[in-house]
């Protein structure tokens, strides 16, 4: 063991428990990104200027809003789990599909479930999707930061082997040997460094161009992810998909890179889409 590592700060992964009832972290990462999302979002329709006269949800619609994400988040995130990272296992325990607290999730998952969730929502109430969409964007760094953190907390998807950082940590699943704390990593890059892009981005164009916030947040949370996946160790019941890794940092092609280079082809479609249009 590298005499640089740092101690894993171990947390109980359960917050507050009263008698069988147990509340954890990682659930109230959750809660916390889709409160958080929609009161961003409830100022964010306040603000006459960003949208240039285009309809936008009503306050009282983004109540509905929050409910059908949250139920396409979980679902699209479970099922995207499951068939993404580890589908053997779950066709060998089926009813382990339904063991959400224990962890497991997919963020493009999750994404492809709020998407489908957000398309209904607009249709049901008569909005352009991508104007939708983008408002959605602007808000996903708030719950991508939780989540991270209490993927941190839980001391999951750790990092790779870094004898010789001096920030490196034992994970106490991760082995004896330090490594990266990407899940910190994520947390920053997927949070607040994405919220701040996205925010440039509202504040300069508004909503009046549907697709376009939608389209940079796709081309940003595909870089970083990809990036960041250089210091995260693939899920062990995958590996690498190509190549292996180099050290420490690189090689080695993982899930969590192929699937976001859809997100950045779609998203520099949307930004092109965006700038060809200009909202009545």
């Amino acid at each position: 063991m590298s005499f640089l590592a740092i101690p894993f700060p171990i947390i109980d992964p359960v917050a507050i428990a009263i008698g069988p009832v147990a509340l954890r972290w990682y659930g109230l990462a959750y809660v916390a990104g889709l409160l958080g999302g929609w009161l961003y979002m409830r100022w964010l329709v306040g603000r006459d200027g960003l949208w240039g006269g285009l309809k936008r949800p009503t306050k009282p619609e983004l109540d509905d809003l929050l409910v059908w994400v949250a139920i396409g988040i979980v679902l699209g995130g479970r099922l995207g789990y499951v068939l993404f990272y580890d589908l053997a296992s779950y066709i060998d325990g089926p009813l382990e599909i339904l063991a959400i607290w224990r962890g497991g999730m997919s963020f493009h998952g999750g994404l492809i479930g709020a998407t489908l969730a957000l398309a209904l929502f607009g249709r049901r109430y008569g909005y352009d999707p991508f104007s939708i969409f983008d408002i959605a964007a602007a808000v996903v760094p708030i719950g991508l930061f939780f989540g991270r953190i209490a993927n941190f907390i839980n001391g999951e998807l750790w990092g790779r082997v870094a004898p010789d950082f001096a920030y490196a940590m034992v994970f106490p699943n991760g082995g004896p040997v330090p490594r990266h704390p990407s899940q910190l990593y994520q947390a920053f890059l997927e949070g607040p460094v994405l919220f701040v892009l996205l925010a440039f981005v509202v504040r300069h164009f508004g909503f009046r161009k549907p697709g376009l916030v939608a389209g940079v947040f796709g081309i940003g949370y595909g870089l970083v992810r990809i990036f960041s996946e250089f210091f995260r160790e693939p899920d062990p019941q995958l590996g690498y998909l190509f190549g292996q890794s180099v050290g420490a940092l690189g090689g080695g092609i993982t899930m969590g890179m192929m699937l976001s280079l859809p997100m950045l082809l779609i998203g520099g479609w949307l930004v092109m889409r965006a700038r060809a249009r200009t909202a009545a």
